[in-house]
Order: structure tokens, then sequence, then C-alpha cells
């Protein structure tokens, strides 16, 4: 009945099958029914098998996946992805539910994690040598001719065959809407063989060419089985292979392709997939474009069409727009429509899109790009039981899990944690470890709900791969507080540069990595005592000071990091004002962000112990006066010197304006003086600053129009990067300010005519009427008088 023919008495049942297709699922399903073989056999690795009887647990949900990884590299792995609607995963579950036994076929992930390292080594594809010196001539001769071939995709060349421009929308109309072999539950994969049998006499191998050697192992096993079971043998696999299969070779050739084959020490396991990850965006090879729809048509197959576009519906619905039963109704007209307008016998998922779009969606992409990622690809994530095979550290983190109750879902997700609770305190310790150990589960994100250092917010997504993260951090240890302490213990170890130590002495305080800190402590002193580079100096202390607050919210004792961070700033004083000089505009405009930088983390300080007293803010001040003065330091950093100390209240406007005066005078070259401009005026505040200081605008306003035509093109680039970067509501405003004429004035501290809030003095009476809006904010004191009459107006 197989290949246009009846089938033989001992013959296998060869059920060829596209991987994850539901209309290949549900024939499986019932040519098993039809056929009641004695063993089924199926493509996957053979190392396997002990682990077929975890499938039928009542709490294994599909999509799973089989994750095979060299015990020695945990990090070297292999998956093979099974969904509900997989035709391999229906046969499984057949042979489970029918007492039959089950088994892996496919080439041992032992060979297959051996190639994948030895290619990386730069070795032949098969393992060997290619001289025949390995006893596999003939094979290595034919392994070589097949690996010449062009890589085919086979449904694309039936699609292509037949006249269709798209594989999927062509295996739709021959496969999934054509029912399940009715009448016959074997005639698709009859009609299937054929196809494949006339490919494979066109293309050989298609470019595969590691399928002759997979090819080779599964007709062994398959040999095996039918001498144990006769003709009770049915094979679960990939179309693709049927003829090679059915091919009558022996078993001297099959055993000589097989033979010297290189190995590693492997694993093999269960573990959570997701629909997103069996889809070929997401990088999966034999992967599919819509998982979610391919889900929805094995799950529904009466009327699937209207199914869809009822949960389409209800998605769009739950996002608050507008779609009523009535679309509903247009929209499954109009695919059927266009289905029957394109020739296909029922409507597809291009037909059904296409009447989302225009029905539901108004004609917009925007609602129907939500539909694809929810429903089309969808973030369903697979569960297996507890008794799987994992190493240590995976149950530590799936005890960690439930304990928090922080449950891994495929689909992205936004947590708000508060650190002053120790739940919240309890789940920001835990993922900060997993990410020191590379298991990404969560990423930082700017909170929505408030800022300050008593709040975190993190993104969670839970990937397939980071379970190949976790087996390979079980080298550290067996549970996550040991496995990250002794993981940042040895990254202390091995870091190049200062500031990757102080990046690391933050991390293991966000973890509370206590036992870690001491030798990171340890590793930092003696980088911090050895390095000269005040840049990296520079790059390392605010991640210090950041750590010292970190500390002080988590109850850490800080005092070894304080200590550290101190003579780091001391160092960075000394060396700062020599390593300015001379630079050019690219590496003093990097200067420039260490300067802020620092100043950022020493105002971070405060008055805390590590300050010393206020001792290290004002030797930052003499720091600043001295880089403020020198000719030899570039313009943009001398122009941020100054910044800072007005707006550190150390100098006053009249000074800086007589600064600034004197850099915008003639006798300057306008690119040093637009390179002063952008120190002075750039970053926050800078725009702000122009607007209510008229003294400042007007003397930049002066110079601006003052510079030659010649040289005003090398200053434009160094002015537009400057004020591009102010709010829009700023720029507006210095606009409005150019437009009424400050220029024109012959005085700088000259009132703007006609602008609100600018004059040569302070308005007393708009002062004062900010007073009875404070009374009501703070109250009166016990003697009946407002604080906020006491309150002292800087003017």
């Amino acid at each position: 009945m197989n290949g246009g023919r009846s089938r033989d008495a001992g013959e296998p049942l060869l059920l060829g099958v596209r991987h994850h297709g539901p209309g290949s699922a549900r024939a499986v399903r019932a040519a098993l029914e039809a056929s009641r073989p004695r063993v089924v056999l199926i493509e996957g690795p053979s190392e396997a098998d002990p682990l077929i009887p975890l499938a039928a647990a009542e709490d294994m949900r599909p999509p799973v996946a089989l994750l095979a990884h060299a015990v020695d590299e945990p990090g070297r792995s292999a998956f093979w992805p099974l969904a509900a609607f997989s035709p391999e995963w229906v046969a499984l579950r057949w042979a489970l539910e029918h007492g039959v036994p089950a088994r892996f076929i496919d080439l041992p992930a032992t060979h297959t994690l051996a190639w994948e390292r030895d290619e990386e080594d730069g070795e032949d594809e098969d393992g060997g040598d290619r001289d025949g010196e390995d006893g596999r001539t003939d094979a290595g001769a034919e392994q070589d001719a097949l690996d010449e071939d062009v890589r085919v995709d086979p449904l694309g060349v039936l699609a292509g065959t037949a006249g269709y421009d798209d594989a999927e929308r062509w295996w739709e109309d021959v496969v999934e809407h054509r029912g399940a072999g009715k009448g016959d539950a074997l005639a698709p994969f009859t009609a299937l063989e054929e196809a494949m049998t006339a490919l494979r006499e066109t293309y050989g191998s298609g470019g595969h060419g590691r399928d002759l050697i997979r090819e080779a192992h599964m007709r062994l096993r398959i040999r095996e089985a039918q001498r144990e079971f006769e003709d009770g043998v049915a094979v679960v696999c990939g179309a693709w292979h049927v003829p090679a299969l059915r091919r009558r070779r022996g078993v001297t050739a099959d055993r000589a392709l097989l033979k010297g084959l290189p190995k590693v020490r492997t694993d093999v396991t269960w573990v959570p997939w997701t629909h997103r990850r069996l889809s070929r965006a997401g990088g999966y090879g034999a992967g599919i474009d819509a998982p979610g729809w391919y889900a929805h048509l094995f799950a529904a197959p009466d009327r699937p069409v209207e199914r869809w576009l009822t949960k389409v519906a209800g998605l769009l619905r739950a996002e608050d727009r507008t779609v009523s039963p009535g679309h509903v109704i247009e929209a499954v007209r109009l695919a059927e429509t266009l289905a029957a307008l394109r020739g296909r016998p029922l409507p597809g998922l291009g037909e059904a899109t296409d009447a989302v779009r225009a029905v539901m969606c108004e004609g917009s992409d925007v609602p129907l790009a939500l539909v694809r990622d929810r429903l089309v690809v969808g973030d369903v994530l697979g569960e297996v039981p507890d008794t799987v095979p994992a190493v240590p550290l995976q149950r530590d983190l799936e005890r960690t899990q439930r304990r928090l109750r922080l449950r891994p879902e495929a689909a992205e997700r936004e947590l708000d944690l508060d650190l002053r609770e120790e739940t919240g305190a309890e789940r920001s310790r835990l993922l900060h470890r997993l990410r020191l150990l590379g298991i990404d589960w969560g990423r930082p994100a700017v909170s929505r709900s408030g800022t300050g250092t008593f709040r975190e917010t993190w993104r969670l997504r839970w990937e397939p791969e980071l379970a190949v993260r976790t087996a390979e951090a079980g080298v550290w240890g067996t549970t996550v507080p040991a496995a990250a302490t002794a993981k940042a213990e040895a990254d202390a170890i091995a870091a190049r540069g200062l500031a990757d130590v102080t990046a690391l002495a933050e991390h293991c305080l966000l973890a509370a990595l206590h036992d870690a800190l001491p030798v990171v402590m340890r590793v930092l002193a003696d980088r911090a005592a050895l390095d000269t580079d005040v840049a990296h100096l520079a790059q390392a202390l605010p991640a210090l000071v950041r750590s010292l607050r970190y500390g002080d919210v988590r109850g850490t004792d800080t005092a070894a990091l304080a200590e550290v961070a101190a003579g780091l700033a001391e160092r960075v004083f000394v060396g700062l004002p020599p390593a300015c000089a001379g630079l050019d505009a690219d590496a003093a405009e990097e200067m420039r962000r260490h300067v802020d930088a620092v100043h950022g983390a020493l105002g971070l300080l405060g008055d805390a112990p590590a300050a010393r007293d206020g001792r290290l803010r004002a030797r930052w001040r003499t720091v600043l006066r001295t880089l403020s003065a020198r000719d030899t330091v570039p313009g943009v950093l001398r122009g941020r010197a100054v910044r800072l100390l007005l707006d550190e209240g150390e100098l006053a406007q009249d000074e800086a304006a007589r600064l600034m005066g004197l850099v915008l005078s003639p006798g300057t070259p306008p690119a040093d003086a637009a390179a002063w401009i952008e120190g002075f005026v750039g970053g926050s505040g800078g725009g702000l600053l122009l607007v209510h200081d008229e003294r400042l605008f007007g003397l930049v306003d002066r110079w601006l129009t003052a510079v030659p035509a010649e040289a005003f093109t090398d200053v434009l680039p160094l002015l537009r990067r400057t004020f591009s970067a102010y709010d829009p509501g700023v720029r507006r405003t210095l606009g409005e300010l150019v437009r009424r004429g400050p220029g024109r004035h012959d005085r700088a501290d000259t009132a703007v005519a006609g602008v609100p809030g600018f004059g040569p003095g302070v308005d007393e009476a708009r002062a004062d009427a900010v007073l009875p809006v404070l009374r009501l904010l703070l109250g009166p004191d016990g003697d009946g008088e407002t604080r906020g009459e006491r309150v002292e107006v800087r003017r």
C-alpha cells in the first residue's frame, strides 16, 4: 500500500510526515488506528528511549523538547521539539495509550554533538580523515559527493512544481484541507512517498550530507525491530527519509558508514518549549511560520476558520477594540469569498488574515501585528514533570521559583519589586544571581510606578534555551547562591579591567553574595592600586558609589567598599588635570563623560562616611577650578568644569558670564569657542540655563551672529549636537527668544522685550505669590507661623 504498491509481508509501515504538521499528525493517528502495529519507531535521538514513559505523565504538556547536552560541556546542546500537533508526539502518545513499545531510531546525540564540536575545531563534517585511513573510504567518498549537492527544500520544490510560490499555502491546500486519508488511512503517505522518491532520484540527499549516515542508523534500528516483532513495525519519520529507508542496502554497508563516528558523553532530558521557538523566526531550522495557527487547526478540525476568527475577536476586544459578532460573521464571509476567488478548497491563514485586516482592524496593520504575535505565533509554554532528569542547580531553581511564586512564562511580563518587603528582596536577589550566572530570565527595566533605590522593575520571559544555560551553570554549584558565589569569584579573578571588577562588586551587592565580596574586594583593591589610567579609575568610581547606596538599601556592610571608593576618588583627583591636557576632540568628549560620571558619583556620596566629612567634595571643586583655568585643557572640558562649579553654587553667575565672555571674545578661534559652549550648556539643564539667564543667552547669541561665514560651517556641527539634545519645549522657548531679538540689545543684562519673567531685577510680587501655596503644602508650625513664610527664596 506504500509507494503505490502493496506492502510485502515483514516490510515496515513507513509513515512519512512533515515535522510539526497538524495534517500529518491526524493522518498518523488514523494510520496507527487502522494498522495497529506491535512497535512504533520514531525519528529522534536513540538515547531518549528511557524518557518515553514520562510522556504519559499528567503534568507533561506540550510543547516540550528533548534536550541533549554534552556532560563535560553543557553549553554544547541540541533540541528535538515536539508540539501537540507534531506527528512524532501523536505517535508517541498513541503507543503509550495502547501499551505498544515506542523507540527512537535516529542517530544518537552523542555523535550529533561531537559533529558540532569537530566543526568548530575545523575538522571535516564526518569527523574522520578524507584519505580513507579511517576505514570508510567508500562511505567517505559518497559523503563527499553528497556534500556537493545543492541544499533543497523538499516542500518548496513540490510547491513550485504545483504552481505555488508559498510552500505553507501549498501544504495547507493539499494536506490540511483534505482530511486525514478518508477511506484509506494510508493514502496520504502513499502520495507523499511517491513525491519524495522522485525528489531523491533528482537531488540525491539534497545537500543534507549527514542524512546518509542518519538513515543508515535508522535502517539498522528498523532491522532490529523487525527481527523482534516481524511484520508489526511502524516507522514515523520525516517524509524526506522514507525513500532511503525503503531502499534495500546491506547491513555491512550501513555499519561501515557508522564506523569511527566521533562521540561525546551525553545526557538527555525533557524540557519545556514554546510555540514562539517553534517558529522559523525564532531561529529553529525545521520550524514553521504559524505554530499558533497549526495548533488551532489540530485542535479544531471542524469549522476552523469560524473558530479562529472568534478567537481573534476575543483578543481584540480584550485590547479595548470594538469588535462585534457582526464583525466575525462578515470576516468569515470575506475569508470564504477570498478562498473561492483564489481557487483554494478552504480559507487558509492568508485569507483569514486579510479578512481580519479589512473587517476587524479597519485596514490597519497595527492591531494585526498583535494578532500575529499573540495568536498566529503565540506564547504557549509547555510543562514537564518533576521526575524528569535534571542537574541539581535546576532542581534548586525550581524549588526557589515555587517558594517565591515566580512561575516561568513564555509571554513577557513586567514585575515591580519593593525591596523593603522580604518577598520583593528575595525575588530581586534571585534574578540578580541568575543574571550573574548567564541565565537571563529577567532583565532590569525602567520602573513606571516610581523611582528610587527601594524599587526595581524587571521584564521576565522564560526561553527554552535557559534550560541549557542552567545546565551549563551547574558546574559552579548545586544551588543558585553557591553557584553564583563561585561564578563571581572566578569572574573577579579573570576580569581584565578595573571597571569590570567594580561592576562585579556592584552585582554582588545586588545579589547579596556576601561570601563572594571578600574575594572581589581583594581583587578590586589590587587592581585599583596598580591601574594608573585615569579613564579606567573614573569609569570604576560610579559603580562603587552605586554599590554603597545599594548596600544601604539592602542592609549590607560596605565599609571596605567605601574605603576603596574614597581612595579611588583621591587618585582620580591627582591624575585628572594632567590627563586632560592636549587631548583631541574625540578624546576630550570621552573625558567629559568621565568627568560627568565622577561628579555624579561624588554627588551620590553626599555626606556619607565614604565622603570623609565632605573633604572629597572640596577636593573635587579644586580640581574643577584647575580644569576651568588651564589653556592646555580642551574647551569642552573647561566649559564643563565652569558649568559644574556653577551648578554647585561655587561660582557666581557674574563670574560664569565673565568667563564665557572671555572665551567668546574675537581672539578665540570659533571652533574652540563652540567646544567651550558645548561643554558649558550641553547635557541636562543646559537649555534651561540659557532660557533663565539672559546674560548668558545674550553672550551666546551675539557671538554666534558674529562668527565669520568661512568659520560658521566648522562650528555648526558642534552647535547642532549641543542644541538638538534639548527638549522640544526648551528649543521652542529659545527660538522665541531669538525671534524677539535679545541679540540686538547693547547690554547682556537688559530685559528681553515682551518676554514675561525676564527683567533687570527681582519681581517681589511674583516671588511672594508662592507663599499661599507653600502654606497649604507645609502647614503651620506650633507657634502658628507658616513654615513657608520662613522659606528663603534664592534670587
